[in-house]
């Protein structure tokens, strides 16, 4: 009986193989069109594949985890997880990983911990552990872009922004235009999700649910919860990167950091 799941997970797994002839499909008119692309999906279907069922056997240990310890260090491993992912997008930017990585820290932790003390969800594995995926992922992407491109637009605005620090502004005051255009061209993708719910889109979270088997109305109410997650978190990781990486783009001094911007 210990391993009954196992079997059941097996043979569920049938109809999710089956669905890799779509990928096919997709690989084989890349080959046609000579995209370059075959090995590309090939490896990404494979990773994904692997990732996706390994994580079935994480969440299966998880799910049965008393402790609240293995929820937060769970947390914790997707945080670290993404900062990286998130720094390399915005290589340039000094101590980029740290910075990434502490601002999704902070845009996550404090709109879970809020709804947490409200009882909006419950701190339970089944509840955090896949709330915290949706909203560290959403907050990687989102930081991941403000910091690349307040990073390039101060590039790109260099006289500007030297004379405005000549002229004895201060880095905040000299890169308040960059720092705004980049939180804004860095949300509009999650606004503009919220904007179309339901209209034009019916987010995973619904979708998974109905599918599931649960009714539309409990299904609007869970994603009722995660827009409103993943909007404050969005905003406050990228408002955070801004503030974080704004001294490691100017020095002590306040001129630029020379290294900062040399290449790309």
């Amino acid at each position: 009986m210990e391993w009954e799941w196992l079997r059941e997970f097996c043979k569920g797994m049938i109809k999710p193989l089956l669905a890799l002839s779509v990928a096919v499909m997709g690989m084989v008119l890349a080959h046609w069109q000579k995209l370059g692309l075959v090995g590309d999906t090939a490896y990404s279907v494979l990773r994904g594949l692997i990732q996706i069922s390994a994580i079935g056997f994480v969440l299966h240990f998880l799910f049965h985890q008393q402790s609240s310890l293995w929820i937060v260090g769970y947390y914790l491993f997707m945080v670290c997880v993404a900062g990286y992912t998130a720094g390399q997008r915005a290589k340039h930017v000094p101590r980029g990983k740290y910075v990434a990585g502490m601002s999704i820290l902070a845009g996550t932790s404090v709109p879970l911990s809020i709804l947490i003390t409200l009882k909006t969800v419950s701190f339970t594995p089944r509840y955090i552990i896949p709330l915290s995926g949706l909203i560290v992922g959403t907050a990687m992407n989102v930081t991941g872009i403000t910091m690349k491109r307040l990073r390039d637009d101060i590039k790109l605005q260099t006289v500007l922004v030297e004379t405005a620090l000549a002229l004895g502004a201060t880095p905040r005051q000299a890169t308040m235009l960059q720092v705004k255009r980049s939180v804004i061209i860095a949300l509009s993708p999650a606004l503009d999700n919220a904007k179309t719910l339901g209209l034009v889109t019916f987010p995973g979270g619904m979708t998974g649910m109905m599918l599931a088997g649960a009714s539309p109305t409990e299904a609007i109410k869970l994603q009722l919860v995660i827009m409103n997650l993943i909007i404050g978190a969005s905003t406050l990781s990228s408002i955070t990167s801004t503030y974080l990486s704004r001294p490691c783009l100017f020095t002590e001094a306040h001129q630029l950091q020379t290294n900062a911007f040399i290449s790309d």
